[in-house]
C-alpha cells in the first residue's frame, strides 16, 4: 500500500513543477511595443521677430535654410511703450515637416556642437536658438541678410494627435498621450546623439 501512495504522488509533483516552469517562461516573455506610444518628429518650426528692413532680411534668411517660403507675421494688438500697433508685421515663421525636419535638425544641431540644457526642454516640444546663422555647417556669409540669428522650436507627436486638432468631432487627447521631457532627451539622445547638460 505504501509503495503505491509514492506512485501516485510523483506524477503529480511532476505535473505542478512543469506547470510553474511554463508560467515562468510567460512572465519573463518581452512584451510587444505599443504603436501608439510611439513618438515622433511632427514639425520644425524656425522663427525671427524682426520689422521694416531687418524683417526682409530675416525672411531671407529663413528661406536661404530652409528652401522655403516663409510667412510674415502681424501684431493682433497695440503695445504703445513698443509703437507696437494692430498689423504692424513684427516677425517671420516657416514650418517644415515630415523627413525634411529631420534632415534640417540634424544640420542645425551641429551649429550648437550637438549639445542642449535640460531647461530647453519641456512637454511635447524643444527650442533653441542660433546667434549666428554662419555657425550652420556650409552655410556661408550673405552680404544682403548680414549677421543675425533665428529660433528654433521642434515639435513632437504620437499617433492619435490629430484627434485633437480635427475641426470636425475633435477630442480630448489623454495626458497619457502627451510626450514627456525625459521621452523627449532619450529620443534624442538615441537618434541624434545629443548630449544635454543640468
Amino acid at each position: 500500500m505504501e509503495q503505491t501512495t509514492q506512485s501516485i504522488n510523483k506524477p503529480k509533483a511532476t505535473e505542478v513543477s512543469s506547470t510553474t516552469d511554463q508560467d515562468s517562461e510567460l512572465t519573463t516573455s518581452p512584451k510587444k511595443d505599443n504603436p501608439m506610444r510611439k513618438i515622433f518628429i511632427e514639425k520644425v518650426l524656425l522663427s525671427s521677430g524682426a520689422t521694416s528692413d531687418d524683417l526682409q532680411k530675416s525672411v531671407k534668411l529663413l528661406q536661404l535654410i530652409s528652401d522655403m517660403k516663409p510667412q510674415i507675421l502681424k501684431s493682433n494688438k497695440r503695445i504703445p511703450d513698443f509703437n507696437v500697433r494692430p498689423g504692424l508685421e513684427v516677425g517671420t515663421r516657416v514650418t517644415i515637416r515630415g523627413k525634411k525636419a529631420e534632415e534640417l535638425l540634424k544640420k542645425l544641431l551641429p551649429a550648437l556642437e550637438n549639445t542642449l540644457d535640460v531647461f530647453q526642454v519641456s512637454d511635447n516640444h524643444f527650442s533653441f536658438g542660433i546667434k549666428e546663422y554662419i555657425e550652420i555647417p556650409g552655410i556661408e556669409y550673405q552680404r544682403d541678410i548680414g549677421i543675425r540669428g533665428f529660433n528654433i522650436t521642434v515639435v513632437f507627436a504620437r499617433p492619435g494627435f490629430r484627434v485633437k486638432r480635427k475641426k470636425i468631432k475633435s477630442g480630448k487627447l489623454p495626458k497619457k498621450q502627451h510626450i514627456s521631457k525625459q521621452e523627449i532627451i532619450d529620443f534624442m539622445k538615441q537618434n541624434f546623439k545629443t548630449e544635454f547638460l543640468e
